[in-house]
């Protein structure tokens, strides 16, 4: 990202020049270390650190944040070089706030120092460990739940080396923990992913159960002092741009090269099992309870769902951002369609919770023009994504027999896009970790609409056999594959019944 640094850095001798109004809650420093989070990217920054910070000004507690970045130095370099102070900046049609953000106590680079995070995970004082990783980088079959190794994940589990991938370190770092006798400790993740504690769990278990070179025991110690609280975050955070930086630096009055944009909403829903306790999240806002998975499957459907429809469709259109996107016409005609029609009855909400009421807030949401929400980036890693967000609801529709009409229309454009160009033949990227084989089963169906969804639907990583055997879905997705290669997508939603 380049960008000319002024003089002025953020950091905590510039604290006296910020307006009053944009000054962080707690000063980093003052608050010791109680968290440790993997994962240092925007989201959590604008996140759970944000959360964190107000928990803290208002209940207290030893909860400062350590923020380990597993990959890019950037962040951390960034962050070190201020003192560990960010800022996030809230975007709204109305206008723009800037507020620094004080939660961290310290950053790490796992790949620099990864004995260092290892102690950090095995530390007494660390009773929470949080994580927004990114699905790939649990490593698990999206379909079956299994561990599926890469080369490092399998060195990791031999032992000997230091650890270089995220089951690695909590590996490593719970052994470390398990021999110290450190305690009890909850691993939280924060990533948008269906049940995503038990995934987390499930990812653990295999990797403790498949170690080589670990204590005695450490399966039962494991068992009974490490728990895994389900969650659901949902804010939107999009990449940072250098008009970011800028627009921070005008309202701070110095330069932050760790700032982050997001919109004003914000929700984080957390199951109270903490042996070691926690933050007082809810003086934050957030919602403690027993079961996420509504609220999870609530927000992965309602609103990642369509965030996908949106994302995929747009790209199509020609469209950059998600607020772009969503002036094509009769787009939010078929939105509300899929949300009322399909994912409303896929599932039972939570208490209290209208689906219909749930998906008009997420359609204002993305239609914030401050927000640049590039319909490319949401549109990444579709074969990680779509089971939970559209193929679930699939599935239990046609479980319930039931229509999934609109779901289809979601697995149509996801299919189309993989293709690779826009419908004016620009060339669109397909970034995506079964890039290879789903590009290799559409140029066997290259034929055909027909033969591109078998050959897709073949791939059991990415399709449930429930959804993939189900001839009404294949029938739904192929006519829609077929409008959209014919006529394109303002075409398509203009005649679709």
């Amino acid at each position: 990202m380049a960008v000319t640094v002024g003089a002025s850095r953020l950091g905590l001798g510039m604290l006296r020049r910020l307006p009053a109004e944009a000054r962080p809650l707690i000063r980093p420093g003052t608050v010791p270390t109680g968290v440790v989070h993997l994962g240092l990217g925007a989201f959590h920054r604008a996140h759970q650190a944000v959360f964190t910070e107000a928990a803290v000004g208002a209940a207290g507690g030893d909860w400062g944040i350590v923020g380990v970045a597993p990959r890019s130095t950037a962040v951390v370099e960034a962050l070190a070089a201020q003192d560990n102070l960010f800022s996030v900046s809230t975007l709204s049609a109305a206008g723009s706030t800037t507020r620094v953000v004080g939660a961290l106590s310290g950053v790490r680079h796992a790949p620099r120092d990864p004995d260092a995070v290892v102690a950090l995970l095995a530390d007494p004082a660390v009773r929470v460990v949080t994580l927004t990783v990114t699905e790939k980088a649990y490593q698990l079959d999206p379909v079956t739940g299994q561990l599926c190794p890469d080369a490092a994940l399998a060195a990791d589990l031999a032992g000997g080396a230091p650890p270089r991938t995220v089951p690695g370190l909590l590996l490593r770092g719970l052994a470390a923990r398990a021999a110290a006798d450190a305690g009890p400790v909850a691993l939280v993740s924060c990533d948008n992913l269906p049940a995503n504690g038990r995934r987390l769990r499930g990812m653990l278990d295999q990797a403790v159960g498949r170690a080589g070179g670990v204590p005695a025991g450490l399966v039962e110690w494991v068992a009974g002092n490490v728990t895994c609280p389900g969650t659901m975050v949902d804010r939107i955070v999009p990449a940072s741009t250098p008009e970011t930086i800028e627009a921070a630096r005008r309202a701070l009055g110095v330069t932050d090269l760790a700032v982050v944009a997001a919109e004003p909403y914000a929700q984080w829903v957390i199951e109270d099992d903490f042996p070691g306790g926690r933050p007082g999240w809810e003086h934050a806002g957030a919602v403690l309870t027993d079961d996420a998975g509504p609220w999870e499957r609530l927000k992965l459907r309602t609103l990642n769902g369509v965030h996908s429809a949106i994302a995929y469709l747009g790209a199509l259109a020609g469209r950059e951002t998600i607020a772009e996107a969503l002036e094509i016409p009769h787009l939010r005609d078929v939105l509300r369609r899929l949300i009322a029609e399909d994912v409303a009855a896929s599932f039972t909400p939570p208490d209290g919770v209208r689906v219909v009421d749930y998906g008009e807030q997420a359609l204002a949401r993305f239609g914030n023009p401050a927000i640049h929400h590039r319909t490319l980036q949401v549109a990444i890693d579709g074969s990680q994504k779509l089971p939970q967000r559209v193929l679930h609801t699939i599935a239990d529709l046609r479980a319930a027999g039931r229509s999934a009409r609109w779901g289809a229309l979601v697995v149509a454009s996801w299919l189309r896009f993989a293709l690779g160009y826009a419908d004016d033949g620009r060339p669109l990227p397909f970034q995506d970790p079964l890039a290879g084989p789903i590009r290799a089963a559409l140029d066997e169906g290259a034929q055909s609409p027909a033969g591109a969804v078998d050959a897709v639907f073949a791939l059991r990583e990415v399709i449930p056999v429930e959804v993939a055997e189900d001839e009404e879905v294949r029938a739904d997705v192929i006519g829609w594959l077929t409008a959209l290669e014919r006529h394109g997508v303002e075409a398509t939603l203009a005649g679709a019944r």
